[in-house]
C-alpha cells in the first residue's frame, strides 16, 4: 500500500509535520523524504560553526524518529514530480567514490507536502558563491569549524615571527544568522586556547567583521533590539560596518561598492535566501523568487493535492504581505496541515479557514548567557523588549519545544516548565 502523505524536506516544519501525523495516523500513512540522514535544529548551526555545539550530540537520526513516530523515511533528493500519476522521483544515493548505494525510486502519494526550505541567494555578486560559506546545513557549519581550526593553527605557528598574524573573519549580512555567529565566535574565543594555540590571544587575533547593507543590524526587528545587539557586539570587539554594499568577494578579501577592501581568511554569507532552483522544474507555479505559489490553505495554486510550507512557499498573510521566512511560520503551517489532514483521515469535512500567520516576536542569541529580542502580546499588537538571562531562557526553551514536537508528549520537568513558560510568552524562533 502506498503512503497517503509524502513530505519532502526534514527541516523544522516538514519534520514536525511528519512526526505529528505519524503519531496520529499510525504506520503506513506518512513518508518523509530528505537528502540527509539526520536532523539538526537550524538555529543551532552558528554554535556548530563556532565549535561550541557538537553535531554528533545534537543531530537526530531520521530513521530513529521514523521508528518512534510511525512514519517511513526515504533517503535521497527529490528530482522530479509527475502530477498526473501522483508520484515523485527520488534520485540515486552514491558514496564518496560514486558507487551507487540506493537506486532512483518512485514514490506514490495521495497528498504531497513540499517543505524543502531555502538556499543562499548570492544576487549575482562575483565570487560570492565560490569564496564564502553559508550556514544552511550541518555540513556547512562543520566545514567552517574545521577551516577555522586549521587557520588558527597556522596563525599560531606564524605568530612568533609575525606579531600581526591572526585570522580575519568577514560575515556578509547583519541579520540574525550573522549576528549570532559573530557573538558565538567571540564567546568561543576562550575555548580556542584548549586546542593549544599558546601564541594567540583569541580576542585580539581573531578579527571579526560584519558587513551589512542596511543602515542598521537586524533591520526587520525594532530599533531598540538593533541598538542592543550593536552594543553587545561592540563590547565583544566585533567590527560592524553598515550601509555597506558588497561588490565582489575574492579568496582573501571582500570589496564593497566604494572600493574598500576587508581582509578575509574566512567569509560567511548570510545576506539573503531563495527557494531551491529545482522547484522551477517541477511544473508547478512559482513566483519570481522561485517560491511555490500557494493559496490560503497552503495548497499549491492549480493543484488538488500538493501543498507547500516554510521558506519555499510564497504564502500571503491576512495583511496582504508575504509571510516571512521564519521558523515560527513553518511551525505554525505544520500544525495547520496536521489538523487539516487528520480531519480528512476521519472523513470529516475540510475546514475552509485559511492559515493565518501570527507573529510572536523574535529572539537573537548572544552566546550562552544572554539573548535579545521582542515578544508580541496576545492582547495587543505591541512588542516587549527582552534581554539578558530571561531572554536567553526563553530562547533555549524554543529548542526544547521543537524536541517535544519531534519526540512526543513532554517527558521531563525541565521541558514541561519551558513549555509552560512559552505558552504565555510565545516568542519566535530566530529570523532566517
Amino acid at each position: 500500500m502506498s503512503d497517503e502523505i509524502v513530505i519532502v524536506g526534514g527541516g523544522a516544519g516538514g519534520l514536525e509535520l511528519a512526526c505529528k501525523l505519524g503519531r496520529k495516523l499510525g504506520s503506513g500513512h506518512v513518508t518523509l523524504v530528505d537528502r540527509a540522514l539526520y536532523h539538526i535544529w537550524k538555529p543551532s548551526l552558528h554554535e556548530v560553526a563556532a565549535g561550541t555545539r557538537d553535531i554528533h550530540q545534537e543531530g537526530l537520526s531520521y530513521q530513529m524518529l521514523a521508528h518512534d513516530n510511525k512514519f517511513r523515511f526515504v533517503y535521497g533528493n527529490m528530482t522530479a514530480l509527475d502530477s498526473a500519476s501522483n508520484t515523485i522521483t527520488v534520485d540515486a544515493v552514491t558514496d564518496e567514490s560514486a558507487t551507487e548505494l540506493l537506486p532512483p525510486r518512485q514514490i506514490a502519494f495521495s497528498k504531497l507536502v513540499i517543505a524543502v526550505g531555502s538556499v543562499s541567494n548570492y544576487f549575482g555578486i562575483p565570487g560570492a558563491e565560490q569564496n564564502t560559506i553559508s550556514l544552511n546545513s550541518t555540513e556547512d557549519a562543520e566545514q567552517f569549524r574545521v577551516r577555522l581550526l586549521k587557520m588558527l593553527a597556522l596563525a599560531d605557528l606564524k605568530k612568533e615571527k609575525d606579531p600581526d598574524a591572526g585570522v580575519d573573519i568577514v560575515i556578509v549580512g547583519g541579520g540574525a544568522t550573522g549576528v549570532e555567529l559573530a557573538a558565538e565566535l567571540r564567546d568561543a574565543s576562550s575555548v580556542y586556547t584548549d586546542y593549544d594555540f599558546p601564541h594567540l590571544n583569541p580576542n585580539r587575533d581573531v578579527r571579526i567583521t560584519i558587513l551589512e547593507g542596511a543602515p542598521r543590524l537586524l533591520a526587520p526587528l525594532t530599533e531598540r533590539v538593533s541598538k542592543a545587539a550593536s552594543k553587545l557586539l561592540q563590547e565583544r570587539e566585533v567590527k560592524v560596518v553598515t550601509d555597506c554594499r558588497v561588490a565582489s568577494i575574492a579568496e582573501n578579501f571582500v570589496t564593497d561598492a566604494n572600493g574598500n577592501n576587508y581582509a578575509s581568511d574566512l567569509c560567511v554569507w548570510s545576506a539573503g535566501i531563495k527557494a531551491p532552483d529545482f522547484l522551477k522544474g517541477l511544473g508547478l507555479p512559482v513566483i519570481k523568487s522561485g517560491q511555490l505559489e500557494v493559496d490560503g490553505l497552503l495548497k499549491v495554486a492549480g493543484s488538488a493535492n500538493i501543498y507547500a510550507l516554510g521558506d519555499c512557499a510564497a504564502c500571503i498573510g491576512s495583511d496582504g504581505k508575504m509571510v516571512p521566512p521564519r521558523a515560527q511560520a513553518a511551525h505554525q503551517q505544520a500544525d495547520y496541515l496536521v489538523e487539516m489532514f487528520v480531519r480528512a483521515s476521519k472523513g470529516q469535512a475540510a475546514s475552509d479557514a485559511p492559515y493565518i500567520y501570527k507573529d510572536h516576536g523574535s529572539l537573537v542569541s548572544f552566546g550562552r548567557n544572554t539573548s535579545v529580542g521582542t515578544l508580541m502580546g496576545s492582547l495587543t499588537k505591541l512588542g516587549w523588549f527582552v534581554d539578558g538571562f530571561f531572554a536567553r531562557m526563553m530562547y533555549t526553551s524554543l529548542h526544547l519545544m521543537h524536541l517535544n514536537a519531534l519526540l512526543g508528549p513532554v517527558r521531563t520537568g525541565v521541558t514541561a516548565a519551558a513549555s509552560g513558560l512559552m505558552k504565555h510568552a510565545k516568542p519566535s524562533v530566530k529570523l532566517h
